[in-house]
């Protein structure tokens, strides 16, 4: 109650205060403070973003929804509004992209959003032949016997066929297309006697996990980190690569009794990365990881 009541005063009253009193010692709005002193990516994109949102002027709140379209007259606008002059091209460049990340995290969310919807469909040529590259990919020197059979289940689905419990495919796909060589390790990892998992359902629900990141806000520091603009796909796409590999070192670090405790340890790995992106210098890329 008392910290509810806290940002409930500082929110209403005293920030309003301290910002007026600090633009009385610089001569300078929060937003040229936060572009001047704020290191570039997460601290500066959060920074600018919250600024925004905390914002009483109907300019500047509005700025947090803009369209990429939209973006460099809203950098003007927002000029105008602070009397900042527009010959400032340091403030000008700076509040461009972070608005550019502002606007593509939340675009981004919607794709990927629009992207779970689509259920897998095996009258859809393109799911079909998805689906046929990443056993392929996976299982170069085996092929499929039939559409619908048991040798699914050696890349970790659960049944003959894997359109039943197949969500997520474009991430895992991705993962096995452009990290052959990790996911096929990881594959060959998954079938160990003792700590072996289904790869495929854990590939599953790690999809879920990313999601969820991105949704609640978490993924922010990363992608401001690692996109000096626009996020994209393939940006969401890396960071679950990113999920599938240290999760397959995580599983064997932590060395489960069995699978049957699969829950319990994917709710820890998910704090634990969770815990990660609360650094606002996070990059969580699997460039990153590694390196020796």
């Amino acid at each position: 109650m008392l910290v509810r009541f806290w940002g409930f005063l500082y929110s209403s009253y005293l920030r309003f205060w301290l910002k007026w009193v600090w633009r009385l010692l610089t001569g300078k709005c929060e937003l040229q403070r936060v572009c001047e002193g704020a290191k570039a990516g997460a601290q500066r994109t959060l920074s600018i973003e919250h600024s925004l949102e905390s914002s009483k002027n109907k300019v500047l709140r509005n700025a947090v929804r803009v369209e990429e379209a939209e973006v460099e007259k809203c950098v003007r606008d927002i000029m105008k509004e602070k009397k900042i002059e527009q010959k400032d091209t340091g403030f000008k460049t700076n509040l461009h992209i972070s608005l550019l990340q502002i606007s593509g995290y939340k675009k981004l969310y919607l794709n990927v959003e629009n992207l779970r919807k689509v259920p897998y469909d095996s009258d859809n040529e393109e799911h079909e032949e998805q689906l046929i590259e990443l056993w392929n990919l996976l299982m170069p020197h085996e092929n499929l016997t039939a559409r619908i059979t048991k040798q699914w289940c050696d890349i970790g689905f659960q049944g003959d066929d894997p359109k039943t419990d197949f969500r997520g495919m474009g991430l895992l796909g991705y993962f096995s297309k452009h990290y052959t060589d990790e996911a096929r390790q990881i594959l060959s990892h998954s079938n160990h006697p003792k700590l072996g998992y289904s790869y495929a359902i854990v590939g599953i629900n790690l999809t879920e996990m990313a999601y969820s990141l991105l949704k609640n806000g978490a993924l922010k520091s990363h992608l401001y980190n690692v996109v000096s603009g626009l996020p994209q796909m393939k940006d969401f796409h890396q960071f679950y690569c990113y999920l599938v590999y240290e999760f397959d070192k995580f599983w064997f670090e932590e060395e489960p009794e069995s699978i049957m405790h699969f829950n319990q340890y994917r709710e820890k790995f998910h704090e634990k990365i969770k815990g990660l992106l609360l650094d606002c210098d996070a990059m969580l890329t699997l460039q990153n990881t590694k390196k020796p």
